[in-house]
This record gives structure tokens, C-alpha cells and sequence, in this order.
């Protein structure tokens, strides 16, 4: 492989994934032999608190550690969108003898990555687009933590990943290097397709639990160890012990230096041959954005022309594509209904890789995973769309884009029971809160067009944080008030009232103008109208600033269609969806879920009857759902 351990983040390294994270321990072994700053120290403390060696490879905790491997599956669809980074970029920079972007994506998988579903999606994304510098090694040991494969997985995968239009190579001796060695040369030179090699290998060989489910997951007894080590020639009384003709071996920080000096030569022939794309590919692999770059976005007025906020989706995107180069990505087969395609791009085909949008086909498990890949690349900043019912699929990965602090971009549509005669199928009343409830991701529901821009604009600034968008498929009005600039507080005062509100509405997305709506019929009471795109954004704010939009003794209705469960923390009282939806029309559907003026005007005047001489503040969440 091609890497420095000095720099774990050089551009044009080759990238590893253990997606089989629970052998960790032999790539923290390797990182430490190879160079990396992983001391014998760091690989004694394995599995404790604040180690640097923790119990499933994680890329924010470890040097050279590339993406966060455990959940199965998980690692190899990540490095499928490794490798579409690594051939978008290629083809978007390249110039005859001036490669700056040549490497490799090296995987190692077990059974259980190619049992999950996940794995199946990227892997017939990877061989559509015929990745050729994605070589995956597949230790095929027959062995599962329940026990023997036969119990569960006896399909013949070979056959499988060839059929997804991949090389694949057998070998029947795991502990042949020289086989394994030809068969990556081999693998390497396969241009046109991705590489399986499939490897026979033999759990815990050499020890008493040889071929048996129980080495699994637990060390090995000392008798164990002590006799495995004297097969293997080592002192069994010696632990964490080197010796130095291996440490010189391995050693790789001085040929890597090479390697990236290399390299850098080449860099600034290229910058000097082609200057502004090579300032650009600088800027692109720093992370750093254009100056000014938000200017390119739209504003609105009251009175502007009526869409659904994925309507407004399509404007943003567009506005951002042109400025920001490295912005990639594309939908599940649902281009026309989520508005993301980029007009000033063309597909990511395998004979058109310097296309930006990538078709990924009804694939939502694969598409979120190979988004983090891509991320994890670095260089490019990622979307992906489907309908928002539909992050259910993408969960998993989702959950690893906030934990491993990658900025991906989901823009999610048809958000609500608004989306009409799909049905409850459809009908994402659970989505809102599920979203919520991950760490380290924001969830952004805009009101309209200046809050859709301002979504974006908070998303593609949110590098280390992933973004949920959730859109409409249902038409909503400019509202007066709205701000593309504070749709980054999370919350703030769309329209208010003289001195203490005797009522504050929240509402977010289609349902804020329900709000305004109702504040205009309830000209006897003093209404606060507060937009809230964002829950995460807002908690981040001042207390100060915080008390200004949400005044201490003034009751508070919430209206969102979706389930109210955590409106608590913000309200008295709520309107939402705690039920499955059903098929009809949208506008009939929302009238008969209670999302009209007229039921958020009578909801209104209950609650403010309610709290005449009590102290509101007090109260939260005393209604509840009504």
C-alpha cells in the first residue's frame, strides 16, 4: 500500500477498511508496526476508557483508522463510496503524466458483512459502475458467532459477486502470502470492475478452540496462549514484545515520506501547468469553502409564488452546485419527485465519472453508507435523497454519519402526512423525532424558500455534523419574516406581538403558516409566531437569547405534523400526529389531522383560556397533546 504514517490524511493515500471491525486489534498491531503515532501503550490499554484503541476501529479516535467499522456491512459500503470518490476526483483533475489522485481502496470483510443487506446494495451499485480500484478480501473462515455458516449463509457468494459484474479470485490456503500477494497484484490491474478475493482461512488457527464459534468473541485462555506461542517459536512468557528484524520490516514512515514527497513534487507541477484547478484541488482536500460562497443563493418575499419546499430544494441546490465543485451526489431512484438533479452536471457513470450526480437506484441502506465513504474520502461533500419515510433504511448509516462526524447532506421529501395518497406506508409521523434523538445531527424543517436556502447554507457549513432536510410536497407561502441568515439559530421570532405574549406558536415547516394564519383571526390576543427549523441549532444558542423567543410567563402551542413526543421541552401543549396516517388527499388528510387555521385558532384560544392567571412557565408540557 501506498501511505505515510507521519500524515494519516495525505490526499493520495491508499485506504484500508477493516469492514469486519471486530479484528481491530491486528490493524491497531499493524498501524503501530507500519509508523502511525500508536504506541505499544496505546495497544495495551485496548478497550478502555479514552484508549486510542477502541473495541471497533473508530476514524475520529485512531491515526489511519479511515471510517468507523463494527455494525456489519457498514465498512464495505463505505469503501465502495471511497472508491467513487477516488474515480470522480481522478477524472475531474487528472492531466496526462500529472495523476494527482491514484490510489487504491483496500477492504477486508468476514461473512457477516456479506450477510447484511447493506453490503449486497453497495457491492450491485459498485459493480454497475465497475470501480476497479476497489479490491475487497474476503476472509472466509465457515465460522459465525452462532456457529458454522451452514447454519444460516451456505449461498455461494462467488457466484453472487461475480453476477454484480465482479473479479473474483479464490484462493483455497488463507496462509499462502504468495497467493494472496499475486492475487492483489492481479486484482490491481483489473481496470474496468471492482475485485473480490476470497480467502479460505481458519478461525483461531493454531489454538485449542481452532474452527469453533467460541474463539469468536473471547481472549484465549493462558494454557492457550502460552502453547500457541511456542508453535509460533515466541517466549509464552513475552507479551507485547517486537522483534527488531520485524520492526524494520514493517517500518514504512521513511518509504511513505518518499512516497508523499513524491507527490508534493508533483503537486506544484501540476499547480504550475494548471493553476487554478490546482488551487482548487487544494481548497477541496483542506475543506475550505469559496469566499462570499452564500451569496449565490435566492431571497424571497411575501407574495413570491407559492411551491413545496422540495420545489425550493431544486433552486438550492442548483444555486450551490455551480459554486461549490465538489458537491456530489444524487437520489434512490426518485430524482423527479425529490428535485435534486444538478443542471450543470451530468450522471457518475462508469464511462462518465466526472459526472457529479449518481443514480443509486432504490438502494437507501447502500446510498447513506456509501455517502459516508465518500465523506470520509475527503475532497467532495455529499447528498443523498429519498422520500423521508425512508431514513428508516438509512438509520444505520445515518447514525454512523453523526458519530463519525461526517457532514453528509440527507435531503429528505414528502415529509408528512401531506404527501397524500401513498397512505400510512408513506406517511413519516415517527421520522421528525427519530431524526432528533441521534447525537451530532441536525434536523432542519424549513418554512419555506429563505429557510430552505438557509438549511442548506447551515448544512453545507456543518462539515463535522450531518443534516436532515426535511421537505414538502405540499405548496407553502413566503411568509414575512422568514431569514435564509436566521434559519441558522434554530429558532426565532417569524412575527410578533407588543409586550408579553399572550399565546407563542411554534411551528415548523407547512405547518408555520397555519401559525401566521392563526395569529392574523386571533386579533384580540397578543400572538407570538415563532419559526423553529431546527431543535439542534436552537439548544446551541444563549440562554439569553433563547428566553428572548420562547418569554418566560407566555404559554406555548407547538404545531408540527408529526409525532408531538419531546414537544415537551419547548411547550404546554402541542398538535400533532400520534397516530399512522392514512391514503386521501393531502389538504384532506391535513384538515382531518387537524392542521388547519381553524383548529389552530380554537387550539389557541384553549390554551390561552387555560392559563389566564397561572404561571406558564411552570407548566410545560401541562396540556400536552391536544
Amino acid at each position: 500500500m501506498t501511505y505515510n504514517p507521519a500524515n494519516p490524511n495525505w490526499s493520495n493515500r491508499d485506504r484500508f477498511v477493516l469492514s469486519n471491525g471486530h479484528a481491530c486489534a491486528l490493524q491497531y498491531s499493524m498501524l503501530h508496526m507500519t509508523g502511525y503515532d500508536l504506541s505499544l501503550d496505546d495497544l495495551k490499554n485496548f478497550r478502555k476508557l479514552h484508549s486510542k484503541t477502541p473495541g471497533h476501529p473508530e476514524c475520529f479516535a485512531t491515526p489511519g483508522i479511515e471510517v468507523c467499522t463494527g455494525p456489519l456491512g457498514q465498512g464495505i459500503s463505505n469503501a465502495v463510496g471511497l472508491a467513487i470518490a477516488e474515480s470522480h476526483l481522478a477524472a475531474t483533475f487528472n492531466k496526462p503524466g500529472l495523476d494527482l489522485v491514484d490510489h487504491f481502496t483496500y477492504v477486508i470483510c468476514g461473512d457477516g458483512c456479506l450477510q447484511e443487506g447493506v453490503s449486497s446494495e453497495s457491492s450491485s451499485l459498485a459493480g454497475h459502475l465497475g470501480l476497479g480500484k476497489l479490491i475487497v478480501l474476503y476472509d472466509d473462515n465457515l465460522i459465525t458467532i452462532d456457529g458454522g455458516t451452514n447454519l444460516s449463509f451456505t449461498e455461494d457468494v462467488a457466484a453472487r459477486y461475480r453476477s454484480y459484474n465482479w473479479d473474483v479470485v479464490e484462493i483455497a490456503d488463507g496462509t499462502d502470502v504468495e497467493a494472496i500477494e499475486k492475487a492483489v497484484n492481479a486484482a490491481k490491474a483489473v481496470t474496468d470492475k471492482p475485485s473480490m478475493i476470497k480467502i479460505r482461512t481458519v478461525i483461531g488457527q493454531g489454538s485449542l478452540r481452532e474452527n469453533t464459534h467460541g474463539i469468536h468473541g473471547s481472549p484465549l485462555k493462558p494454557d492457550d496462549l502460552a502453547q500457541l506461542k511456542e508453535k509460533a517459536g515466541f517466549d509464552p512468557e513475552q507479551t507485547f514484545e517486537v522483534n527488531a528484524e520485524v520492526r524494520e520490516f514493517y517500518d514504512h514512515k521513511e518509504e511513505g515520506a518518499k512516497e508523499e514527497g513524491a507527490w508534493t513534487d508533483m503537486l506544484a507541477k501540476y499547480t504550475a501547468a494548471h493553476p487554478d484547478l490546482g488551487a482548487r484541488f487544494e481548497r477541496q482536500a483542506s475543506g475550505a469553502l469559496p469566499a462570499d460562497w452564500k451569496k449565490c443563493f435566492p431571497t424571497y418575499a411575501k407574495g413570491d409564488a407559492k411551491k413545496a419546499t422540495r420545489q425550493w430544494q431544486a433552486i438550492a441546490l442548483n444555486a450551490i452546485a455551480p459554486v461549490l465543485p465538489e458537491l456530489v451526489g444524487g437520489s434512490a431512484d426518485l430524482t423527479p419527485s425529490n428535485n435534486t438533479w444538478l443542471d450543470c452536471s451530468s450522471d457518475y457513470q462508469k464511462d462518465t465519472p466526472a459526472g457529479r450526480y449518481i443514480r443509486f437506484g432504490v438502494r437507501e441502506h447502500g446510498m447513506a453508507a456509501v455517502c459516508n465513504g465518500i465523506q470520509a474520502h475527503g475532497g467532495l461533500i455529499p447528498f443523498c435523497a429519498t422520500f423521508l419515510n425512508f431514513m428508516g433504511y438509512a438509520f444505520g448509516a445515518s447514525r454512523l454519519s453523526a458519530l463519525s462526524r461526517f457532514g453528509v447532506l440527507y435531503c429528505f421529501t414528502h415529509d408528512s402526512i401531506g404527501l397524500g395518497e401513498d397512505g400510512p406506508t408513506h406517511q413519516p409521523v415517527e421520522m421528525f423525532m427519530q431524526c432528533r434523538s441521534i447525537p451530532n445531527l441536525n434536523t432542519m424543517r424549513p418554512c419555506d424558500g429563505n429557510e430552505v436556502m438557509g438549511a442548506y447554507a447551515c448544512a453545507i457549513e456543518s462539515r463535522g455534523r450531518p443534516t436532515v432536510l426535511c421537505l414538502s410536497r405540499q405548496g407553502v407561502p413566503v411568509l414575512e419574516g422568514s431569514s435564509l441568515e436566521k434559519t441558522a439559530l434554530g429558532a426565532y421570532v417569524l412575527q410578533d406581538c407588543d409586550g408579553t405574549p399572550d399565546l407563542i406558536l411554534i411551528g415548523t415547516g407547512s405547518e408555520v403558516h397555519l401559525c401566521v394564519e392563526a395569529k392574523e383571526q386571533l386579533s384580540a390576543s397578543k400572538i407570538r409566531v415563532v419559526s423553529m427549523p431546527c431543535w439542534e441549532l436552537f439548544e446551541e444558542q444563549s440562554d439569553e437569547y433563547k428566553s428572548s423567543v420562547l418569554t418566560a410567563g407566555a404559554p406555548v402551542l407547538a404545531v408540527e405534523a408529526g409525532s408531538s413526543l419531546g414537544w415537551a421541552k419547548f411547550s404546554h401543549a402541542q398538535i400533532g400526529v400520534n397516530k399512522f396516517g392514512a391514503s386521501g388527499k393531502g389538504p384532506a388528510l391535513m384538515e382531518e389531522y387537524g392542521f388547519s387555521t381553524k383548529n389552530v385558532v380554537e387550539k389557541s384560544t384553549k390554551v390561552i383560556d387555560f392559563f389566564k392567571g397561572k404561571v406558564a412557565h411552570d407548566l410545560i408540557g401541562t396540556l400536552g397533546p391536544i
